[in-house]
């Protein structure tokens, strides 16, 4: 830990707070946010008696005496284990321990982020922690430890397999996921002795999976730091330019700052409210992602500054709303009333921006002290206060709800990297707030569908629904959701998902449930294409599938955890197995448990066979999807691509996004070719039409299309100099199809040209 000042978060626009409460006017003082983070690079040193002293504050003799045991335990085994940095390895359970306790963890988490590593680091098992600290302790300790000893076929996979165990002990403990946020603060903090390539995967893993979590469980302290330790590991040029810009910008920024100050403190006190006002800054990682996705420059940044005021009652901030709009001018669509619908992690405040002296526009929230703790410090924020009152249980009913809908994303999902995806979905910070039919609130990702809506109410409702009312509107699945919004599915007893259905949903609880479905529908196919890439894979390294002797195939299975080679067939059909790193470790078994496994293996020189590609039908469901970089059709000359979360993915031969992954993984990529039964099936590509601007030239292109029996899905209009560009999303049957749609179309007064790729003039 270190002694630094800390920076206050807001939860909805990346402020800090400018200074401490002094005698004088708190926004005359700013904090440099690039000091805080420099400083980190220096943490004092933590012994158990500073620990100590700060349990003592709110836990009794006894509890601490828990935490003493769970400390010399802790101490002994990681006796001359040191870090990275230099320092004995016991400093960090300890700093974790300290974070633990700024939250006023019970006894049993700080014990437990003292031990968080001697499963994994010291071989301690599980077993002695129960006989010494109880089973509590010791299984929150197991959801903190990671899978070191499984084999993953990437990191990718290692990290999901270990999110995954870890949701599971969240899901039974909330206060796993706490220490873990504690565990990888304080790495964050210390991440300096690290090399730069662990270091900048650290800093993403965090900016991608823990950040949101943070922010997701209300935590926003906390989630303020992650974020900007992140920033400042990843991007330090531009860390450092920034926090340089921020300190400069203080000094000119200062009268106009002073003058709202002024101006608002004693319109309060002149209307009889006694509150708390607060400068605030943004956060440097905030200002730079604002620079980025609105290409701005650190002057045109308008909002670096702001204020808090804080209240005693929910009435209050509505007054004190009405004062601000009295003494300044508010911009239109500037105002947020997130105290009477919270976030989705309970986050409570009223939000607006004023037109400010000078024109300057100024942002302002407005919430009560306990609004201000459960903003700061989320689930935590209420610990050691399980009182059961209604306040208290809503961020943590919250919480816990979130953690269920992951699990059930877990349990739909047998792939770890697609989970690790799924849950990310689920971590989007912003959100659209619907109602039901009956008036219930739903909150939902921004990019939320009405699919997505359905699929949040109910799976059942999900998997039947056919369409949907917005409004008391007759609108497609696929229509994104708006504030406001009020939304009625449409079901029907015989509706399935549909493979398209993953193109536009938005939540990991609607992928993964149809993914789920579909596989259960399309296993035998699944199997079947899997069974044949297998048996190529097998050629290629001169293995006989019919001659695999019993016992390396029963090591292979138990290795894997299959109950049989159908098993193994349906991963690799589904993506969840790259065929040839199947075959490759069936042979390397072969090998070691054969008496004349180097004998055989050499006189084995026959050529393989020719690798006869696997024949697409059209009709294989998950299993295989055609791809959207160049959405092939019957005719064309295709490749297929192992992708571990789309199963086989086709593309045309000479599409460059596939000449480029090839390149660098070629054992991902098989031979395919088009089945000869394909009649009655369609398949979509991009068909582009180039017209001169001139009334009802569209209405007569579509007329065409459709006299020509081909159906669109989606079209774009592009302008091009003194052309339009229509670029339609088709349905055709193959090439030939195709070719005579485009002699049509080239017939119609005005167009200039037709094609299948891109159009320019």
């Amino acid at each position: 830990m270190m002694d630094t000042p800390n920076p206050s978060n807001a939860a909805q626009d990346n402020m800090v707070e400018m200074g401490a409460e002094t005698a004088d006017p708190p926004v005359k003082k700013f904090e440099s946010i690039a000091q805080i983070v420099s400083s980190i690079s220096h943490p004092k040193v933590v012994t158990f008696s500073h620990l100590a002293r700060r349990l003592k504050q709110y836990l009794p003799p006894a509890d601490i005496d828990k935490v003493l045991d769970a400390f010399r335990f802790a101490d002994e085994m990681h006796l001359g284990q040191i870090r990275k940095s230099g320092e004995a390895y016991i400093s960090h359970p300890l700093c974790v321990a300290e974070i633990c306790s700024e939250w006023k963890l019970d006894a049993q988490a700080i014990s437990a982020a003292l031990l968080h590593d001697v499963v994994e680091d010291q071989h301690v098992t599980i077993n002695e922690l129960v006989e010494r600290f109880g089973p509590t302790v010791a299984q929150m300790v197991d959801g903190l430890s990671k899978l070191e000893k499984i084999q993953f076929q990437s990191w990718r996979d290692g990290q999901g397999e270990n999110f995954r165990k870890l949701l599971i002990a969240m899901s039974k403990d909330i206060r796993v996921i706490l220490v873990k946020l504690a565990d990888r603060l304080h790495n964050m903090r210390t991440l300096s002795s690290m090399r730069d390539e662990k270091r900048h995967r650290i800093s993403r893993e965090t900016m991608e999976v823990y950040v949101p979590i943070a922010h997701r469980l209300g935590m926003n302290k906390l989630y303020r730091e992650l974020q900007d330790l992140s920033f400042h590991h990843l991007y330090p040029f531009r860390y450092e330019t920034l926090a340089k810009a921020v300190n400069a910008s203080r000094k000119d920024r200062r009268p106009l700052l002073g003058q709202v100050h002024d101006a608002v403190s004693a319109a309060l006190e002149k209307n009889g409210l006694h509150a708390e006002l607060y400068g605030r800054e943004k956060t440097l990682y905030s200002i730079f992602r604002k620079m980025r996705n609105k290409h701005l420059t650190f002057d045109e940044v308008l909002d670096i500054y702001g204020f808090r005021i804080v209240v005693d009652t929910i009435p209050q901030c509505y007054l004190a709303l009405g004062v601000l709009h009295s003494i300044y001018k508010p911009m239109p669509g500037k105002f947020e009333d997130y105290i009477a619908i919270p976030k989705l992690n309970s986050y409570q405040s009223l939000h607006t921006t004023l037109i400010g002296p000078y024109g300057a526009p100024v942002e302002f929230q407005i919430r009560t002290h306990d609004m201000h703790h459960v903003a700061e410090s989320g689930i935590a924020a209420h610990w050691l206060y399980k009182t059961g009152g209604e306040d208290l249980n809503d961020i943590q009913r919250h919480s816990l709800g979130w953690l269920q809908s992951l699990l059930d994303i877990q349990q739909q999902t047998g792939n770890a990297t697609e989970f690790l995806e799924h849950v990310k979905v689920d971590l989007f910070p912003d959100s659209v707030y619907v109602f039901t039919p009956k008036s219930k609130i739903i909150a939902l990702p921004r990019v939320a569908t009405a699919l997505d809506f359905a699929y949040n109410i109910h799976s059942e409702i999900g998997d039947h629904a056919v369409s949907a009312k917005i409004n008391g509107m007759n609108v497609p699945l696929r229509t994104q959701l708006q504030n406001g919004d009020i939304v009625e599915i449409v079901t029907e007893p015989d509706a399935r998902p549909h493979p398209r259905w993953l193109e536009f949903v938005r939540t990991g609880k609607a992928r993964s449930r149809i993914r789920s479905y579909l596989r259960s529908v399309d296993i035998a196919d699944a199997m079947q294409i899997g069974k044949r890439l297998f048996e190529q894979s097998c050629q290629k390294i001169h293995v006989k599938t019919d001659s695999i002797p019993k016992n390396a195939l029963n090591r292979f299975l138990r290795e894997t955890g299959a109950k049989d080679l159908d098993n193994i067939y349906a991963d690799i059909g589904t993506g969840k197995r790259i065929a040839i790193l199947v075959a490759r470790r069936i042979a390397a078994l072969i090998a070691e448990t054969s008496e004349k496994a180097t004998g055989e293996v050499q006189q084995n020189d026959t050529p393989p066979q020719k690798n006869e590609p696997v024949v697409i039908f059209g009709s294989e469901g998950l299993n295989v999807t055609m791809a959207p970089c160049c959405k092939p059709i019957p005719g064309d000359s295709i490749v297929g691509e192992l992708n571990a979360t789309k199963g086989l993915v086709i593309h045309c031969e000479d599409c460059q996004s596939a000449k480029r992954q090839s390149a660098k993984e070629p054992e991902k990529w098989i031979n395919v070719d088009w089945g000869s039964d394909l009649a009655g099936k369609r398949f979509e590509c991009q068909f582009n039409v180039q017209v001169v601007e001139e009334q009802g030239v569209l209405a007569r292109v579509t007329g065409e299309i459709s006299n020509a029996e081909v159906n669109i899905t989606a079209v774009q209009i592009e302008m091009q100099g003194p052309f339009t560009l229509f670029k339609f999303t088709i349905q055709v049957e193959d090439r030939i199809h195709l070719a005579s749609l485009m002699r049509r179309v080239r017939h119609v007064h005005g167009v200039k040209r037709v094609g299948r790729n891109q159009l320019t003039t």
